[in-house]
Order: C-alpha cells, then sequence, then structure tokens
C-alpha cells in the first residue's frame, strides 16, 4: 500500500497550490499580451484610415476617425 507521510502531503499540497498559482498568472499575462496586441492592431487601423482622409481631404471622416481613435485611448487608458 503507499501511503504518505503528513509532511509529504502537505508539500504535495503545497505544490499543488504553487502550480495552480502559477498558471493563472501565465493566464493573466497572456491575456493581457494579447489585449495589448489587439489595441495595437486597432489602433494601426485607424491611423492609417486617419491618413487616407488626410491624404483625400476628407473631413468628416477625418473628424469621425480621430474621435474613434481618442475613444479608444479613453477606454484602454493610453
Amino acid at each position: 500500500m503507499n501511503e504518505r507521510s503528513y509532511t509529504e502531503l502537505m508539500k504535495s499540497k503545497a505544490m499543488s497550490r504553487q502550480n495552480a498559482k502559477d498558471a493563472y498568472m501565465s493566464n493573466l499575462y497572456i491575456d493581457m499580451l494579447l489585449d495589448e496586441i489587439l489595441l495595437n492592431a486597432e489602433k494601426q487601423k485607424l491611423l492609417n484610415k486617419i491618413d487616407q482622409a488626410i491624404d483625400v481631404n476628407d473631413k468628416p471622416a477625418f473628424l469621425q476617425l480621430t474621435e474613434e481613435l481618442a475613444s479608444l485611448n479613453k477606454r484602454f487608458g493610453t
């Protein structure tokens, strides 16, 4: 029969908690990284559209797009 001592059980439980904490932190970091990538992609897309609106002298589009960019920056605190 495979019996483990109290000390071994406590060490095992502590390791299990640490592994769960490490997994949570890894997932949190990955989520933050993906959010940052998506934010940067959306900002770049808006900046390109703003440049196009400037190139063709489309003031209404420029104003709308810069408002969207300001809203995006406000939402993400940038």
